[in-house]
C-alpha cells in the first residue's frame, strides 16, 4: 500500500525541499571527504563546491521559516555531516578559496569577495531557472551582484559581468515592480549572467600577476 506523506500540493513541496536539502548536504559531505583524500582535483572540487553552497543558500533561505536552524535539521534525520555543516553554514566558501586567499586575489580583494561574486552569480541564474521573473525579484539580485563585482580591484571597469548587470538594471529601473520579464528576456538574461559567470572565472586565475 502506498503511504503519502503530505496531505496537500504545500505538503509536498515542503517534503521534495526537504528531500533536495538532505541531498545537497549529504553531496557535499562526501565531496568534502574526497577533497581530503586527493580523489578529487582541486578545481573540480571547488567548481563543484560553489554550485553546492549556492544551491544551498538558496534553499535555505526559502526553507527559513520551516528549517530555522540547519544543524537541528541534520540531527534530526541523523545525517552525521559535519564537514558538509561546517562547509554550507559556518564557511560559507570552498576549501581551496580559503587557502589560496593571498594567490588567488590581489592583496586589496579578499577571497570572501570572489566567493560572494560567485553566489550571487549562480543565485540569480537559479532564481530564473525557478520563473522568478518579477522585477522586484530580479533587480535586488542583480543589485547584488553588482555591488560584489564592484568590490573587486582586480576586475577592469570595461568587464564584462560590470557593463551586462549595468545595462540590466537600468531596463528594470524603467519597469514597474510587478511587471515580469517576457521569456524572451529571461532567456537573455540568464545568456549575458552565464556568459559573464565564465569571464569572471576565467579572469581569476591571472589575479595574482
Amino acid at each position: 500500500m502506498e503511504v503519502k506523506l503530505w496531505n496537500d500540493k504545500r505538503e509536498r513541496e515542503m517534503y521534495e525541499n526537504f528531500a533536495e536539502l538532505y541531498a545537497i548536504i549529504k553531496a557535499t559531505e562526501k565531496l568534502e571527504k574526497a577533497y581530503v583524500r586527493d580523489i578529487i582535483s582541486s578545481s573540480d572540487y571547488e567548481m563543484e563546491c560553489q554550485k553546492l553552497i549556492a544551491h544551498f543558500k538558496t534553499l535555505a533561505s526559502s526553507l527559513k521559516d520551516t528549517v530555522p536552524s540547519i544543524e537541528r535539521f541534520a540531527d534530526t534525520y541523523k545525517m552525521d555531516c559535519p564537514a558538509a555543516i561546517n562547509r554550507l553554514v559556518t564557511s560559507g566558501v570552498p576549501a581551496t578559496v580559503e587557502h589560496r586567499a593571498a594567490a588567488a586575489v590581489s592583496s586589496t580583494t579578499s577571497a570572501s569577495i570572489v566567493a560572494e561574486c560567485v553566489q550571487n552569480f549562480i543565485t540569480a541564474m537559479d532564481s530564473l531557472k525557478l520563473n522568478m521573473v518579477a522585477v522586484d525579484q530580479v533587480h535586488p539580485l542583480l543589485s547584488d551582484l553588482s555591488a560584489s563585482l564592484n568590490k573587486l580591484s582586480i576586475l577592469p571597469p570595461d568587464f564584462e559581468g560590470k557593463t551586462k548587470m549595468k545595462e540590466w538594471i537600468l531596463r528594470l529601473s524603467k519597469m514597474g515592480a510587478a511587471d515580469e520579464l517576457t521569456e524572451q528576456q529571461a532567456r537573455q538574461l540568464h545568456f549575458d549572467l552565464e556568459s559573464s559567470y565564465n569571464s569572471f572565472m576565467a579572469a581569476l586565475p591571472s589575479a595574482g600577476t
